[in-house]
Protein backbone atom coordinates (compact mmCIF):
# COMPACT_ATOMS: atom_id res chain seq x y z
CA UNK A 1 0.00 0.00 0.00
CA UNK A 2 1.11 3.12 -0.82
CA UNK A 3 0.44 7.11 -1.45
CA UNK A 4 1.64 7.88 -5.49
CA UNK A 5 2.26 11.46 -6.27
CA UNK A 6 2.36 11.52 -10.83
CA UNK A 7 5.27 14.24 -11.06
CA UNK A 8 5.06 13.62 -14.80
CA UNK A 9 6.44 17.20 -16.31
CA UNK A 10 7.05 18.60 -12.90
CA UNK A 11 10.55 20.84 -13.35
CA UNK A 12 12.85 20.99 -10.37
CA UNK A 13 12.50 24.72 -9.82
CA UNK A 14 8.88 23.83 -8.49
CA UNK A 15 9.84 21.62 -6.08
CA UNK A 16 10.18 23.73 -2.81
CA UNK A 17 11.48 22.60 0.69
CA UNK A 18 9.74 25.83 3.31
CA UNK A 19 8.75 25.12 6.53
CA UNK A 20 4.72 25.97 7.48
CA UNK A 21 3.88 27.79 11.31
CA UNK A 22 0.44 26.53 10.81
CA UNK A 23 1.53 22.84 9.79
CA UNK A 24 3.41 22.91 12.77
CA UNK A 25 1.05 24.07 15.01
CA UNK A 26 -1.45 21.65 13.42
CA UNK A 27 0.95 19.13 14.22
CA UNK A 28 1.25 20.49 17.69
CA UNK A 29 -2.55 20.57 18.47
CA UNK A 30 -2.35 16.68 17.54
CA UNK A 31 0.54 15.80 20.35
CA UNK A 32 -1.25 17.39 22.67
CA UNK A 33 -4.67 15.38 22.22
CA UNK A 34 -2.65 12.20 21.02
CA UNK A 35 0.47 12.38 23.47
CA UNK A 36 0.92 8.64 23.33
CA UNK A 37 1.61 9.24 19.53
CA UNK A 38 4.90 11.02 20.36
CA UNK A 39 6.53 9.49 23.43
CA UNK A 40 9.91 11.50 22.90
CA UNK A 41 7.82 14.38 23.69
CA UNK A 42 6.14 14.17 27.10
CA UNK A 43 8.01 16.81 28.61
CA UNK A 44 6.88 19.40 26.47
CA UNK A 45 3.41 17.98 26.52
CA UNK A 46 3.35 17.94 30.30
CA UNK A 47 4.62 21.81 30.14
CA UNK A 48 2.29 22.94 27.99
CA UNK A 49 -0.74 21.47 29.72
CA UNK A 50 0.78 22.59 33.15
CA UNK A 51 -0.40 26.31 32.13
CA UNK A 52 -3.01 25.86 29.57
CA UNK A 53 -5.70 28.10 30.23
CA UNK A 54 -8.67 26.14 31.14
CA UNK A 55 -11.13 28.13 28.69
CA UNK A 56 -8.18 27.49 25.83
CA UNK A 57 -7.77 23.84 27.28
CA UNK A 58 -12.08 23.16 26.94
CA UNK A 59 -12.06 25.09 23.46
CA UNK A 60 -9.57 21.74 22.22
CA UNK A 61 -12.02 19.68 22.44
CA UNK A 62 -14.70 21.52 19.99
CA UNK A 63 -13.25 20.45 17.15
CA UNK A 64 -10.50 18.13 17.69
CA UNK A 65 -11.01 15.25 15.31
CA UNK A 66 -9.71 17.91 12.63
CA UNK A 67 -6.23 17.03 14.36
CA UNK A 68 -6.52 14.38 16.81
CA UNK A 69 -7.35 10.98 14.07
CA UNK A 70 -4.73 12.71 11.28
CA UNK A 71 -4.08 15.74 10.17
CA UNK A 72 -6.45 18.11 8.39
CA UNK A 73 -5.78 19.65 5.15
CA UNK A 74 -7.34 22.93 6.33
CA UNK A 75 -3.49 23.05 7.95
CA UNK A 76 -1.98 23.31 4.82
CA UNK A 77 -4.31 26.15 2.92
CA UNK A 78 -1.47 27.17 0.71
CA UNK A 79 -2.41 24.01 -1.49
CA UNK A 80 -5.78 25.07 -2.33
CA UNK A 81 -4.60 28.12 -3.39
CA UNK A 82 -5.52 28.63 -7.65
CA UNK A 83 -2.06 27.40 -9.27
CA UNK A 84 -0.95 24.98 -7.03
CA UNK A 85 2.38 26.37 -6.16
CA UNK A 86 1.34 28.71 -3.57
CA UNK A 87 3.83 28.44 -0.73
CA UNK A 88 3.41 28.42 3.18
CA UNK A 89 3.64 31.69 4.54
CA UNK A 90 6.60 32.81 6.48
CA UNK A 91 4.46 33.30 9.59
CA UNK A 92 1.56 32.23 11.51
CA UNK A 93 -0.95 35.38 10.40
CA UNK A 94 0.50 34.54 6.65
CA UNK A 95 -0.43 30.89 6.63
CA UNK A 96 -4.20 31.92 8.55
CA UNK A 97 -4.74 34.42 5.43
CA UNK A 98 -3.78 31.82 3.25
CA UNK A 99 -6.65 29.80 4.85
CA UNK A 100 -8.75 32.80 4.43
CA UNK A 101 -8.58 32.63 0.44
CA UNK A 102 -10.17 29.33 0.72
CA UNK A 103 -13.83 29.39 -1.08
CA UNK A 104 -16.17 28.22 0.73
CA UNK A 105 -16.58 24.98 -0.99
CA UNK A 106 -12.80 24.03 -0.40
CA UNK A 107 -13.25 25.18 3.35
CA UNK A 108 -16.29 23.17 4.06
CA UNK A 109 -15.10 19.97 2.30
CA UNK A 110 -11.65 19.94 4.31
CA UNK A 111 -13.44 20.07 7.80
CA UNK A 112 -16.02 17.93 6.85
CA UNK A 113 -13.80 15.03 5.47
CA UNK A 114 -12.44 14.11 9.30
CA UNK A 115 -15.63 15.25 11.54
CA UNK A 116 -17.35 12.55 9.03
CA UNK A 117 -15.43 10.11 8.22
CA UNK A 118 -15.39 7.11 7.43
CA UNK A 119 -17.84 7.02 4.45
CA UNK A 120 -16.89 10.90 3.43
CA UNK A 121 -16.16 11.21 0.04
CA UNK A 122 -14.65 14.70 -1.49
CA UNK A 123 -15.20 14.34 -5.37
CA UNK A 124 -14.63 17.85 -6.75
CA UNK A 125 -16.14 16.42 -9.89
CA UNK A 126 -19.39 16.83 -7.80
CA UNK A 127 -21.63 19.40 -6.18
CA UNK A 128 -20.62 19.96 -2.44
CA UNK A 129 -22.88 19.73 0.33
CA UNK A 130 -23.10 23.31 0.49
CA UNK A 131 -25.40 23.13 -2.43
CA UNK A 132 -26.51 19.49 -2.85
CA UNK A 133 -29.16 18.52 -0.47
CA UNK A 134 -28.63 15.12 -0.65
CA UNK A 135 -24.63 15.61 -0.09
CA UNK A 136 -25.52 17.39 2.88
CA UNK A 137 -27.85 14.80 4.49
CA UNK A 138 -25.36 12.30 4.10
CA UNK A 139 -22.48 14.59 5.35
CA UNK A 140 -24.99 14.80 8.92
CA UNK A 141 -25.90 11.50 8.82
CA UNK A 142 -22.00 10.43 8.98
CA UNK A 143 -21.30 12.95 11.24
CA UNK A 144 -24.26 11.92 13.61
CA UNK A 145 -22.83 8.57 13.37
CA UNK A 146 -19.65 9.85 14.67
CA UNK A 147 -21.20 11.21 17.92
CA UNK A 148 -23.16 14.67 19.32
CA UNK A 149 -20.07 16.74 19.43
CA UNK A 150 -19.43 15.68 15.45
CA UNK A 151 -22.61 16.45 14.30
CA UNK A 152 -22.73 19.98 16.13
CA UNK A 153 -19.66 20.89 14.50
CA UNK A 154 -20.93 19.43 11.21
CA UNK A 155 -23.83 21.42 11.66
CA UNK A 156 -22.30 24.63 12.56
CA UNK A 157 -20.07 24.38 8.66
CA UNK A 158 -22.97 23.82 6.57
CA UNK A 159 -24.80 26.61 8.38
CA UNK A 160 -22.63 29.28 8.52
CA UNK A 161 -19.18 28.81 6.80
CA UNK A 162 -17.71 32.47 7.20
CA UNK A 163 -18.33 31.94 11.03
CA UNK A 164 -16.53 28.60 12.12
CA UNK A 165 -13.62 29.93 9.35
CA UNK A 166 -13.75 33.04 11.93
CA UNK A 167 -13.81 30.69 14.90
CA UNK A 168 -10.99 28.66 13.85
CA UNK A 169 -8.68 31.43 13.08
CA UNK A 170 -9.01 32.94 16.14
CA UNK A 171 -8.86 29.95 18.13
CA UNK A 172 -5.37 29.42 16.34
CA UNK A 173 -4.76 32.97 17.06
CA UNK A 174 -5.13 32.24 20.73
CA UNK A 175 -3.06 29.02 20.57
CA UNK A 176 -0.64 30.78 19.35
CA UNK A 177 -0.59 33.48 21.91
CA UNK A 178 -0.68 30.55 24.40
CA UNK A 179 2.11 28.66 23.92
CA UNK A 180 2.89 28.25 20.20
CA UNK A 181 4.82 31.45 19.48
CA UNK A 182 7.80 30.10 22.09
CA UNK A 183 7.60 26.67 21.07
CA UNK A 184 8.27 28.04 17.00
CA UNK A 185 10.58 31.16 18.08
CA UNK A 186 12.82 27.52 19.20
CA UNK A 187 11.89 25.42 16.23
CA UNK A 188 11.84 27.30 13.47
CA UNK A 189 15.38 27.78 13.04
CA UNK A 190 16.00 23.84 12.88
CA UNK A 191 13.43 23.67 10.45
CA UNK A 192 14.24 26.44 8.34
CA UNK A 193 18.15 24.93 8.45
CA UNK A 194 16.57 21.56 7.62
CA UNK A 195 14.82 22.79 4.53
CA UNK A 196 18.00 24.69 3.07
CA UNK A 197 20.04 21.39 3.26
CA UNK A 198 17.58 19.36 1.44
CA UNK A 199 17.29 23.00 -1.37
CA UNK A 200 20.72 22.00 -1.76
CA UNK A 201 20.72 18.39 -2.19
CA UNK A 202 17.66 19.03 -4.65
CA UNK A 203 20.05 21.83 -6.68
CA UNK A 204 23.87 19.79 -6.79
CA UNK A 205 22.22 16.03 -6.62
CA UNK A 206 18.82 16.12 -7.80
CA UNK A 207 15.07 15.12 -6.89
CA UNK A 208 16.34 11.14 -6.10
CA UNK A 209 19.05 11.97 -3.58
CA UNK A 210 16.96 14.61 -2.07
CA UNK A 211 13.56 12.64 -1.72
CA UNK A 212 15.88 9.77 0.00
CA UNK A 213 17.23 12.60 2.36
CA UNK A 214 13.69 13.25 3.22
CA UNK A 215 12.57 9.89 4.55
CA UNK A 216 13.88 6.06 2.93
CA UNK A 217 10.21 5.48 2.69
CA UNK A 218 10.19 7.22 -0.19
CA UNK A 219 10.63 6.18 -3.81
CA UNK A 220 11.38 8.10 -6.87
CA UNK A 221 10.70 5.92 -10.41
CA UNK A 222 12.23 9.12 -12.51
CA UNK A 223 10.81 6.68 -15.58
CA UNK A 224 7.53 6.76 -14.69
CA UNK A 225 7.69 9.87 -13.47
CA UNK A 226 6.10 8.99 -10.05
CA UNK A 227 6.70 9.57 -6.48
CA UNK A 228 6.06 6.52 -3.91
CA UNK A 229 5.23 6.79 -0.42
CA UNK A 230 5.43 4.09 1.51
CA UNK A 231 2.06 4.03 3.37
CA UNK A 232 -0.59 1.76 4.90
CA UNK A 233 -2.65 4.06 3.05
CA UNK A 234 -3.55 3.83 -0.52
CA UNK A 235 -3.52 7.37 -2.15
CA UNK A 236 -2.88 9.24 -5.48
CA UNK A 237 -2.38 12.83 -6.83
CA UNK A 238 -0.31 14.38 -9.29
CA UNK A 239 1.32 18.00 -10.24
CA UNK A 240 -0.13 18.37 -12.62
CA UNK A 241 0.64 22.20 -14.04
CA UNK A 242 1.66 23.11 -10.38
CA UNK A 243 4.37 22.33 -7.49
CA UNK A 244 5.44 19.91 -5.51
CA UNK A 245 6.07 20.82 -1.78
CA UNK A 246 8.05 18.83 1.05
CA UNK A 247 7.24 20.62 4.31
CA UNK A 248 9.76 19.71 7.54
CA UNK A 249 8.17 18.89 10.75
CA UNK A 250 9.52 18.66 14.18
CA UNK A 251 6.73 17.76 16.31
CA UNK A 252 5.03 15.36 14.01
CA UNK A 253 7.68 12.39 13.76
CA UNK A 254 6.82 9.79 13.83
CA UNK A 255 3.88 10.82 11.08
CA UNK A 256 4.95 11.06 7.31
CA UNK A 257 2.33 13.22 5.90
CA UNK A 258 1.04 13.37 1.96
CA UNK A 259 -1.46 15.82 0.72
CA UNK A 260 -3.35 13.90 -1.91
CA UNK A 261 -6.60 16.41 -2.10
CA UNK A 262 -7.74 16.34 -5.84
CA UNK A 263 -6.96 19.64 -7.52
CA UNK A 264 -4.75 20.73 -4.78
CA UNK A 265 -0.35 21.00 -4.86
CA UNK A 266 0.80 17.56 -3.30
CA UNK A 267 2.77 18.13 -0.37
CA UNK A 268 4.48 15.63 2.11
CA UNK A 269 4.95 16.73 5.43
CA UNK A 270 8.23 15.27 6.73
CA UNK A 271 10.08 14.70 10.16
CA UNK A 272 13.21 16.16 11.25
CA UNK A 273 13.76 15.19 14.71
CA UNK A 274 14.59 12.23 16.45
CA UNK A 275 12.55 10.27 19.38
CA UNK A 276 13.95 8.00 21.94
CA UNK A 277 12.25 4.56 21.76
CA UNK A 278 10.25 2.99 24.33
CA UNK A 279 11.64 -0.30 26.44
CA UNK A 280 10.99 -3.28 24.86
CA UNK A 281 8.57 -5.43 25.84
CA UNK A 282 9.40 -8.92 27.50
CA UNK A 283 10.07 -11.94 25.04
CA UNK A 284 6.68 -13.96 25.53
CA UNK A 285 4.30 -10.40 24.98
CA UNK A 286 6.77 -9.50 22.09
CA UNK A 287 6.41 -13.41 20.68
CA UNK A 288 2.39 -13.47 21.31
CA UNK A 289 2.18 -9.75 19.58
CA UNK A 290 4.22 -10.11 16.15
CA UNK A 291 2.26 -13.31 15.51
CA UNK A 292 -1.02 -11.35 16.12
CA UNK A 293 0.18 -8.66 13.88
CA UNK A 294 1.29 -11.07 10.87
CA UNK A 295 -1.38 -10.72 9.17
CA UNK A 296 -1.76 -7.83 6.50
CA UNK A 297 -5.60 -7.19 7.53
CA UNK A 298 -4.78 -6.40 11.18
CA UNK A 299 -1.95 -4.31 10.52
CA UNK A 300 -4.53 -2.31 8.24
CA UNK A 301 -6.42 -2.27 11.52
CA UNK A 302 -3.97 -1.02 13.61
CA UNK A 303 -3.89 1.74 11.30
CA UNK A 304 -6.91 2.61 11.73
CA UNK A 305 -7.36 2.33 15.29
CA UNK A 306 -3.93 3.84 16.22
CA UNK A 307 -5.79 7.42 15.10
CA UNK A 308 -9.26 7.08 16.49
CA UNK A 309 -11.82 4.36 18.31
CA UNK A 310 -13.83 2.52 16.04
CA UNK A 311 -17.04 -0.08 16.30
CA UNK A 312 -16.58 -3.14 14.51
CA UNK A 313 -19.18 -2.02 11.89
CA UNK A 314 -17.57 1.46 10.84
CA UNK A 315 -14.28 -0.54 10.97
CA UNK A 316 -15.71 -3.25 8.32
CA UNK A 317 -17.01 -0.47 6.09
CA UNK A 318 -13.63 1.00 5.89
CA UNK A 319 -12.02 -2.27 4.60
CA UNK A 320 -14.72 -3.40 2.59
CA UNK A 321 -15.42 -6.51 5.35
CA UNK A 322 -18.13 -8.60 6.59
CA UNK A 323 -18.46 -7.54 10.52
CA UNK A 324 -17.78 -11.27 11.53
CA UNK A 325 -14.47 -11.18 9.56
CA UNK A 326 -13.23 -8.18 11.69
CA UNK A 327 -14.57 -9.50 15.04
CA UNK A 328 -12.48 -12.27 14.21
CA UNK A 329 -9.52 -10.15 13.69
CA UNK A 330 -9.91 -7.71 16.38
CA UNK A 331 -9.99 -10.87 18.99
CA UNK A 332 -6.57 -11.57 18.11
CA UNK A 333 -5.64 -8.17 18.80
CA UNK A 334 -7.53 -7.96 22.06
CA UNK A 335 -6.07 -11.72 22.78
CA UNK A 336 -2.46 -10.06 22.46
CA UNK A 337 -3.38 -6.96 24.53
CA UNK A 338 -2.66 -4.79 22.09
CA UNK A 339 -6.31 -2.75 22.40
CA UNK A 340 -8.64 -0.89 24.81
CA UNK A 341 -12.42 -1.01 24.76
CA UNK A 342 -15.08 1.40 25.52
CA UNK A 343 -18.50 1.61 25.34
CA UNK A 344 -20.89 4.42 23.49
CA UNK A 345 -24.29 3.16 24.27
CA UNK A 346 -24.68 -0.21 22.75
CA UNK A 347 -21.75 0.26 20.67
CA UNK A 348 -18.08 -1.47 21.27
CA UNK A 349 -15.49 0.94 20.35
CA UNK A 350 -11.96 -0.05 19.74
CA UNK A 351 -8.86 1.81 19.95
CA UNK A 352 -5.08 0.61 19.45
CA UNK A 353 -3.37 0.67 23.15
CA UNK A 354 -0.43 3.28 22.14
CA UNK A 355 1.20 2.31 25.49
CA UNK A 356 1.64 -1.40 24.52
CA UNK A 357 2.50 -0.69 21.00
CA UNK A 358 5.28 1.93 21.99
CA UNK A 359 6.78 -1.00 23.85
CA UNK A 360 7.17 -3.21 20.50
CA UNK A 361 10.04 -0.49 19.29
CA UNK A 362 10.04 2.52 17.25
CA UNK A 363 9.70 1.08 13.94
CA UNK A 364 6.25 -0.50 14.19
CA UNK A 365 5.26 2.58 15.70
CA UNK A 366 6.17 4.96 12.85
CA UNK A 367 4.74 2.15 10.48
CA UNK A 368 1.47 2.53 11.52
CA UNK A 369 1.35 5.82 12.52
CA UNK A 370 3.10 6.82 9.03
Amino acid sequence: MSVRVDITGLRREKVAVVPSPLAELGMALHVLAEPGHHPGLQGWVTGVTARLDAHLADRMTEADFLWRTTFSDLFMPFAGIPGRDTLPGATLADDLDLLDKLTDDQFVDGGLEFVCSPGYAYDAQRPGPLSDPEMRRRALDLAAARGPQQLRFAGRLLADPPGVRGWLRQFLEDCDEAFFAETWSRLRHPLAADARHKTELLRHKGMADALAAVSPSITLDEGLGRITVDKLVEGRTNTGDGGLLLVPTSLGRPHLTVLHRFGWQPVIQYPVSAAEPAAPPSVEQLALRMTALSHPVRMRLCRNLARSAYTTGELAQMLGMTPPEISRHLAVLKKAGLLTMRRRGRYVLHQLDMAVVARLGSDFLEGVLR
